[in-house]
This record gives structure tokens, sequence and C-alpha cells, in this order.
């Protein structure tokens, strides 16, 4: 009786001792936007990776934009792809225009698989007579 009791502890011993692999996640993203006159332009990405405690590993990405203006252009687009090996990559821009008058939002975003998510907006806005207005948001999540 006393044997099966000592050897009972020494197996909890051992596998409270035994390390266990956990789960890791990021998530990382920027936004911005720009106005000026009766232009205005937004774009934001955003993006996530996990592994989980078996080494399996899981990512996504989004973005997106708009833009309008009150008697000019407005245009926005989206573009996403996989790059070289578990890569994800996404691109958004949008822009508006009246005469000299402009609003413009940039948002680049990247998603390296259980390593790395990385995203960068820039905007800016201008009026004709006056300085442009330009603001660079930046995040990198390892």
């Amino acid at each position: 009786m006393r044997m099966l009791i000592a050897t009972s502890s020494v197996a909890l011993l051992l596998a409270a001792a035994s390390p266990l692999s956990a789960q890791t996640s990021m998530t990382g993203g920027t936004g911005g936007s720009a106005a000026a006159g009766g232009t205005s332009a937004s774009t934001l990405g955003t993006g996530g990776t996990s592994t989980s405690g078996s080494g399996q590993t899981g990512s996504s990405i989004a973005a997106g934009g708009s833009a309008a203006s009150a008697n000019g252009k407005a245009q926005s687009g989206t573009s996403m792809n996989k790059g070289n090996g578990p890569v994800l990559n996404s691109n958004a821009r949008a822009q508006a225009h009246e005469g000299g008058t402009f609003s413009r939002s940039h948002t680049r975003t990247k998603v390296k698989a259980g390593e790395e998510v990385g995203s960068t907006t820039k905007t800016m806005s201008h009026v004709p007579g006056s300085k442009p207005t330009m603001s660079t948001t930046s995040t990198n999540v390892r």
C-alpha cells in the first residue's frame, strides 16, 4: 500500500513538471481618415494569426476603404493576396478631390503566419493655398 502511494505521488509530480504547449495569438491593424473642403477618405486594415498548442497555425486579414466628395470625384479600392510562403497581404486606398482640394488614405497590412502582424496607414489632405496635412500610423506585433 505504501508503495502505491509513493508511485502515485511521483507520477503527479512528473505530470505537473512537464511543460504544456500554450496557444499563442497576435492581432493588429491601423486605420485613418483625411478630410478637407467637401472631400473625405478613410481606410483600414487588420489581421491576426494564431498557433495552437499542437502547432497548427491559422491567419486572417481584412481591409477596406471609402471616399466621398460633395461635387468632385471619389474612388476607393482594396486588394488582397497570398504572398510567398505563409504570408497574407492587403492594400486599401481611397481618395477624393474637388478641383485642387483633395483627401487620400492608404493602408497596407501584412500577416506572416505564427510570426508577425504589421499595418501602416498614411493619410493626406490639402486645400490650395494652405499647407498639406499628413499623418502616418504604424503597428507591428511579433
